[in-house]
């Protein structure tokens, strides 16, 4: 059933005085609005209020009239909170108080000119309603001008990233005013923490860079650079940070840089990364990079290192497959522990005269290399460059 429109005439005079006491009672009962309705904050709750009862009486006058463009004044009004830094809460309180006001006067104002009372309670069902739709603009308001800020600090936060990545390094001016933007503050030192997440969709990276982002805490800033998400962690050093960076395992740390040399650590910690993948260290949940600095110096240049390995072990690698699958595990452990013959079969668990045998035969490929410092640092390199590391 439709409220009769001369309903209208009825409950228009109310409005001055309902405003004003609308204003009064939303400062007095809702925390957040309890200082004075001065300035551009109390002008915008006013109009606010003026419009929203304006409009409401004009819906029962012109039912069916579009209202274009008053919609804005609400989404407005909840971008507004979100700026004062006020939740929801307090616009949707003030919601209700206005609603409750609102259905008592305008019951008083029907009692008196004898609205027949189920036509009043049509019109607290509009009021209530109303409210709903006010507080459903406001809320959209309030949500897109979050989705906006989140946008934002995103971007923010991905050119600090990729400034801090760079190697060699930005200028300094320019990663300070991006820290600056980003409302980071740049500490002595950092490290960089890389991860995959075992995803390759860009889409999927971002996300994996936000829940970095709030996995981690602890300051750090996260964005995708080249294919990774990259972390960039201040003070990596404090007690208890590597136990706290279990929460994004698995995952590679660089070295602690002063933030200049911010890139340096992630070259190292994307270093340590492919590696693992590649088979040539163990796979941790969290690799340390500095823990691995041998490997990463040989495979900063994987084509010299096959080079070396192609070079130091030709005598070994034109052998069969089988002699080659035993002398290669003796050379190495023989360069780890030269001359421990009781050692080195412990560690191969086979009998101490088939070290022996093993050795005489290495001696007869490589002669005078295994009692050699240098040839036998180039030979331990070279095993570590070799396919089995």
């Amino acid at each position: 059933m439709q409220i009769p429109r001369e309903v209208a005439a009825v409950l228009r005079p109310e409005l001055p005085r309902l405003a004003e006491e609308m204003i009064a009672t939303i400062g007095a009962e809702v925390p957040e609005y309890s200082r004075a309705m001065e300035g551009g904050f109390g002008r915008g709750v006013r109009m606010g209020v003026e419009i929203a009862l304006g409009r409401f009486v004009d819906t029962i006058e012109h039912p069916g009239e579009p209202r274009e463009g008053l919609g804005e004044i609400y989404v407005n009004l909840g971008r507004g909170e979100l700026h004062a830094g006020r939740s929801l809460d307090a616009l949707l309180g003030a919601y209700r108080v206005g609603a409750r006001l609102a259905w008592r006067r305008f019951v008083e104002a029907g009692r008196r000119e004898n609205v027949d009372p189920d036509v009043m309670y049509q019109v607290g069902e509009a009021i209530f309603e109303y409210i709903d739709a006010l507080s459903a603009e406001s809320a959209e308001g309030y949500a897109a001008e979050q989705a906006a800020e989140a946008g934002e600090r995103r971007r923010r936060r991905r050119r600090l990233v990729r400034l801090l990545a760079q190697d060699p390094p930005a200028d300094p001016e320019d990663v300070k005013a991006a820290a600056a933007e980003a409302t980071w503050e740049l500490p002595r030192t950092v490290a960089a923490l890389v991860t995959d997440g075992g995803l390759t969709d860009d889409g999927g990276l971002e996300a994996e860079a936000e829940r970095v982002t709030r996995a981690l805490g602890l300051g750090a800033v996260a964005s995708v650079v080249d294919g990774v998400v990259c972390a960039f962690l201040p003070d990596p050093d404090a007690p208890g940070r590597r136990r706290q960076l279990a929460v994004v395992a698995p995952a590679a740390l660089g070295p602690s840089v002063p933030w200049p040399q911010a890139g340096r650590s992630l070259r190292r910690a994307r270093g340590a990364l492919v590696l693992a993948s590649a088979g040539r260290i163990p796979r941790e949940d969290l690799l340390v990079a500095e823990e691995h600095l041998a490997s990463l110096m040989i495979g900063a240049d994987p084509l010299l290192a096959q080079e070396l390995s192609a070079h130091r072990l030709t005598p070994l690698l034109e052998l069969p497959p089988g002699p080659q699958g035993k002398l290669l595990p003796t050379l190495r452990a023989w360069l780890d522990r030269p001359g421990q013959i009781q050692a080195i079969a412990t560690a191969l668990e086979v009998h101490p005269q088939t070290v022996r045998y093993r050795v005489r035969r290495l001696r007869e490929l490589f002669g005078d290399a295994l009692d050699d410092p240098e040839q036998r640092f180039e030979l331990a390199l070279a095993l570590r460059a070799s396919p089995g590391g």
